[in-house]
């Protein structure tokens, strides 16, 4: 084992041996160039120096040395100079200091005090600089400064390639620009494209914006970061964590790829996703790819999943801001205390109203609530009342779990008081199936089956206080003698086996089972018309004209002109006996209809107590 431990040591040696040249001594001397006084000191401290004063110049292997003075060896090719030193190497690098020692075998230049190192548009400043002529690095290890363009870098060691112009940061690396401010402990910096690249924990702070990141690129010039290894965005209570993510700042546009977690500490929800789209200035945000919504508002945590989330943001940046939130396809949500499935969900904070369509089913407890479209308002993070459209059905499962209290209508209307169902209505086509208790054990006694067009239910912590109809067909049956086809209504179906179980159960749809569907049922809407000629025409009569001919202006106002003949004779008993047409018909049953009704609402204003109390003799 210690054997191939050596050996793989020695493979990686050899293989950064190759990265770099092989430092090889030179034969070249280091010529002197200028000198106003040289003597040499047998006695003193530098037996073995020449020793130069006044404009010492000197020259080796290209580079060109400048100082005030100093101490050329010449049998170990080196020498030491103080004062003003400044060496230039060709016409892009040039290095100043207050001291420096060079040795001509290993071309090295040790710089010392106010050292400042200049390589095209980078400066360097330190106090304590090595220069590798023979690779093209400097080495500063007691702080240096770094500037570039509009970059300022600070750290407590580095080094500078002069080849690749490529720098490396290590330990309080501070990296300031006009718009953002970096640090960290490591850090490589391109100075050709200005791109910093992150290789340890690293906070960029830009405005209000600030990111915490181990692994990434920041380019400078572009404002763009691509951060890696569970990196975090932060801006105004807002966080976005994943795997990889992508920022441009100048267009506010971030990108989150695999375990996205935008938090919203402000509202207190949270998105998660494999794919997040975010853009700051404008407030929109994209998500999907295993979504989940989450709301920490209440003491529960609500869950919501779709195959793909939107957020729209209005007026941003005003207090008058609001959100709008889409998630369609496959909706599922749970909580402790409800649950939710329907194909699609829109969510408006300007009037707290959260819409859900495409069979939309409800439960709580051991209730369930279902319609073509639910909408829930909400009142301080609260449910306040909610209404079901369309083919409503509301089932509440008993105790036994074989017998169900029912309503179904066109339409239903919940009111909630603290978050407590206070009130229900149903309106429309009322059939109503409901199960009435012994008070001592809670045994089934009789099933009321009840018709009716309104009804009412007053409810105090979950249980029914008064019932009220109007006009109604009631029908009590003990329960051992109900008849079977009044124990479910028509439209009964209770989808437990939809019902999402857990937070992790929102994941798996499941679909309802084929001809438990809603029914598809056509709406009316009222006609096209126009006025031509002073005659009201249809416009798909107009359109499609029978049997391919235009009815002309003087036939359409003839028989506009019979028709206005015939409801005038009715109405002064002139043609009493005129067959009545199908409009006509349509006409009075029509009234009848609303004559019927007024009855309906006269016999419910003036009996309005008294159906209450027998609804409750009843029970």
């Amino acid at each position: 084992m210690v054997i191939l431990c050596l050996f793989g040591l020695s493979v990686v040696q050899s293989r950064q041996a190759n990265k770099k040249k092989r430092r090889q001594s030179t034969n070249e001397r280091i010529y002197l160039v200028h000198a106003d006084v040289a003597t040499y000191d047998m006695f003193g401290n530098n037996p073995t120096a020449q020793v130069l004063k006044g404009r010492v110049a000197f020259r080796h292997k290209g580079a060109r040395l400048f100082c005030d003075s100093a101490y050329l060896y010449q049998e170990s090719n080196s020498f030491k100079a103080f004062g003003h030193v400044k060496m230039y190497q060709g016409d892009t690098l040039s290095l100043f200091s207050d001291y420096a020692y060079y040795d001509g075998n290993d071309q090295m230049a040790e710089a010392r005090h106010n050292v400042v190192l200049k390589h095209r548009g980078t400066t360097l400043y330190t106090d304590s600089l090595n220069y590798d002529r023979l690779y093209g690095i400097g080495y500063f290890f007691e702080g240096g400064k770094m500037v570039d363009k509009k970059n300022v870098l600070v750290s407590d060691w580095g080094e500078y390639d002069t080849e690749t112009r490529d720098a490396v940061f290590n330990y309080n690396v501070n990296l300031k620009n006009p718009k953002f401010i970096l640090t960290t402990d490591t850090l490589h910096y391109d100075t050709r494209t200005s791109m910093a690249h992150i290789v340890g924990p690293s906070k960029i702070t830009s405005g209000k914006s600030v990111i915490y990141t181990s692994q990434g690129y920041y380019d400078t010039n572009k404002e763009k970061a691509r951060l890696y290894g569970r990196s975090k965005l932060t801006n105004n209570g807002k966080e976005m964590t994943g795997d990889s993510l992508f920022y441009n700042e100048k267009t506010g546009i971030s990108q989150g790829f695999h375990n996205v977690v935008y938090k919203d500490t402000v509202n207190k929800n949270q998105l998660n996703s494999n794919y997040f789209w975010y853009n700051e200035k404008t407030g929109f945000a994209f998500a999907t790819d295993s979504a989940v919504m989450m709301d920490f508002s209440q003491k529960d945590t609500l869950y919501v999943h779709s195959d793909t989330m939107k957020v729209y943001t209005f007026n941003i940046n005003t207090d008058s801001v609001y959100r709008v939130a889409h998630c369609y396809n496959r909706v599922r949500a749970f909580r402790t205390d409800v649950q939710a499935v329907c194909d699609s969900l829109i969510y408006n904070t300007k009037d707290s109203c959260l819409i859900m369509y495409k069979d939309p089913i409800t439960w709580n407890a051991n209730r369930q609530l279902l319609g073509e479209v639910i909408e829930v308002f909400m009142k301080d993070s609260t449910i306040d009342r909610a209404h079901v459209i369309n083919q409503a059905l509301s089932i509440e499962q008993l105790e036994d779990s074989l017998h169900f209290n029912q309503i179904s209508s066109r339409e239903m209307f919940g009111y909630f008081d603290k978050g407590e169902i206070r009130k229900t209505e149903a309106i429309g086509n009322v059939l109503a199936v409901y199960y009435l208790q012994d008070d001592k054990d809670s045994s089934l006694t009789n099933m009321a089956y009840i018709e009716t067009d309104t009804m009412r239910m007053f409810m105090r912590n979950r249980q029914l206080e008064t019932l009220w109809t109007c006009k109604s067909q009631n029908v009590m049956y003990p329960v051992t003698q109900t008849p079977v086809d009044k124990s479910k209504l028509p439209s009964f179906a209770w989808f437990d086996y939809i019902r999402p179980v857990d937070k992790d159960d929102i994941f798996r749809w499941r679909g309802k089972k084929s001809g438990t569907e809603l029914k598809n049922i056509p709406r009316r809407s009222a006609p096209l018309q126009h006025i031509s000629s002073g005659t009201v025409v249809s416009v798909e009569s107009d359109l499609q004209p029978a049997d391919g001919v235009k009815a002309s202006t003087a036939d359409v106002q003839s028989k506009a002109e019979m028709s206005v003949g015939t409801k005038s004779g009715s109405s002064g008993g002139a043609n009493t006996n005129s067959p009545k047409t199908s409009k006509d018909k349509d006409a009075s049953s029509d009234k009848a209809s609303t004559v019927d009704v007024a009855d309906k609402t006269e016999n419910h204003n003036t009996g309005e107590s008294g159906t209450a109390v027998d609804d409750n003799k009843n029970k």
